[in-house]
């Protein structure tokens, strides 16, 4: 996916405003990458168009600890929305790179992401679950 179809696509989805697709992303491109690991946020790079991946390179390796409310108000600020439009365009951004992002890179950011994240993203892959030896 390109750019252009990456943006559009954001601006595609239900209750987000077609004006304010491109600061979304940018926000909760930028957001999400504090939020993860810095070898995460390099894998999610790979993975998007060339003009999104500076937006999630990191300094560090370690995440910053935040919950979504946090994430959320970050979004807010950064794209200079309301907070109902924030929490539909990360949405929309995740929904989008759910689509665009191997299944496997996203389930790793997904992983990465607090329980309370799912209301936006929808379960992980559960990697990180203990797992039955033997089965």
């Amino acid at each position: 996916m390109d750019y252009t179809e990456f943006i559009q696509s954001v601006a595609a989805r239900p209750k987000v405003p077609p004006g304010q697709a491109e600061p979304i992303t940018r926000a909760a491109l930028e957001t999400l990458a504090e939020r993860i690991t810095g070898g995460q946020a390099r894998d999610l790079a790979s993975q998007l168009p060339e003009e999104l991946r500076g937006l999630v390179c990191r300094p560090t390796e370690d995440p910053e600890r935040f919950g979504l409310a946090e994430f959320l108000e970050r979004v807010q600020s950064r794209a200079g929305v309301d907070r109902q439009v924030a929490t539909d365009g990360a949405q929309a951004v995740l929904n989008t790179l759910r689509e665009s992002a191997s299944a496997k890179e996203y389930g790793d950011l997904v992983d990465q992401l607090p329980q309370e994240f799912w209301q936006l993203t929808g379960p992980g892959t559960g990697q990180l679950q203990p797992r039955r030896v033997g089965t």
